[in-house]
């Protein structure tokens, strides 16, 4: 049975640094045998599919090799299949089609994490921004964006997220994430 699955990279293509080019992305998928090879944009979304049964952790461990074997550097992967992210999606506790895309974001973490991670996190202060765990995510709602957002940078402390592999995409992304995996 082939599984269409979304590779989520961290850290790639930011200010110049650690390029990886998204046509050499799509060699590399297919060299290492998936099928369907789509990017979107340039900040590490791919889509490929795969009858390989191998689970998401293997994928995503064998992507990393290759990029730092072809490109020099590590990047950090995950690989979710088209049910979790429709499933994200579809969870979020926010009012999605109400809000911009830049309004909402989800991170995707390697593994489940608990609200005591974020206990050091003074939530009411940071109001209206709000962040809600969900399967392996975080929805994070930044009303003026991420970039100017106080809570994100609190929730995003590489002190909070020490041992998981935590990468954010916009809803935009999301959305389109769910489309290209359906």
């Amino acid at each position: 049975m082939t599984t269409t699955y979304a590779l989520l990279l961290r850290g790639i293509n930011v200010s110049g640094r650690r390029k990886l080019p998204m046509a050499e992305l799509r060699a590399l998928l297919e060299g290492l045998g998936h099928g369907e090879v789509r990017t979107y944009l340039q900040s590490g979304n791919a889509v490929f599919t795969t009858a390989s049964g191998a689970s998401e952790d293997a994928l995503a461990a064998a992507i990393e090799t290759a990029v730092e074997e072809r490109f020099g550097f590590r990047a950090d992967c995950l690989v979710r299949d088209g049910r979790y992210l429709a499933a994200v999606a579809e969870a979020c506790p926010f009012p999605a089609d109400e809000l911009e895309g830049k309004q909402l974001h989800a991170v995707y973490y390697s593994e489940q994490v608990t609200p005591d991670r974020f206990a050091p996190v003074d939530a009411e202060a940071l109001l209206p921004e709000a962040f809600a765990l969900g399967d392996r995510v975080m929805y994070l709602h930044t009303p003026d964006g991420l970039g100017r957002s106080r809570l994100a940078e609190a929730v995003l402390r590489p002190s909070l997220n020490k041992g998981v592999v935590a990468t954010a995409r916009n809803w935009n992304t999301v959305r389109k994430l769910v489309e290209m995996t359906a």
